[in-house]
């Protein structure tokens, strides 16, 4: 296994006063979390990708904390810009954008209680690496003897929460469709990662 598996790089997104309060709004108006601290116990681990082909592209796509007017539908949902807990580069380096108990906005109606790892690529062009498949399941370890993680799942799998006891989003109308970081991606990251007996997610 390579050296970019077994260390983490920070590489913070800007976390400033603007972003804290975009975040304490979207927790309030999407969950009801009114007057919340942005700490959030991890449950889950949420597994993306960019659909970006570079590191930098990527990076950049999460570092301002206003979302950009171009992305309306989950712009429509709040003015806190999207950002993941890490980026792991194409040659499977891991970054660490942003602390791994505040909260981020990557997945729907679960960033309360989900840790996000996002995969630069995804595309056809640049599909996701054996290298990246080593980090994330390096992460997944690293991240399940910190804290009590009970589900592993990919971003496409999020929309079988509703109803779940996790599920906080209030706008049954707020949903996008998504695929990443792909059923084989994710087959081998909860192969490789069994041991730790995550709860099965939801079936509807």
């Amino acid at each position: 296994m390579s050296c970019a598996t077994t260390r983490i790089i920070d590489r913070p997104i800007v976390f400033n006063e603007e972003r804290e309060e975009l975040t304490r709004a979207y927790m309030a108006e999407r969950y009801g979390l009114k007057d919340s601290s942005l700490t959030i116990t991890p449950k889950m681990i949420v597994l993306h990708w960019t659909a970006i082909p570079s590191f930098e592209g990527s990076f950049d796509a999460f570092n301002d904390p206003l979302i950009p007017q171009w992305r309306t539908l989950v712009g429509n949902a709040g003015k806190l810009n999207v950002s993941s807990h890490f980026l792991v580069g194409r040659d499977g380096t891991i970054y660490r954008l942003m602390p791994e108990t505040v909260m981020g906005r990557h997945v729907i109606g679960l960033n309360h209680c989900a840790i996000g790892v996002e995969n630069v690529g995804g595309t056809a062009e640049t599909p996701l690496t054996e290298a990246q498949l080593r980090s994330n399941i390096w992460l997944v370890d690293y991240l399940s003897k910190k804290y009590n993680i009970e589900y592993l799942i990919g971003h496409y799998e999020y929309p079988l929460f509703e109803g779940h006891e996790l599920w906080l989003e209030k706008d049954p109308a707020y949903r996008t469709e998504k695929e990443d970081p792909g059923e084989e991606f994710m087959a081998r990251v909860r192969k490789a990662t069994k041991n730790w007996n995550f709860k099965p997610v939801p079936k509807q």
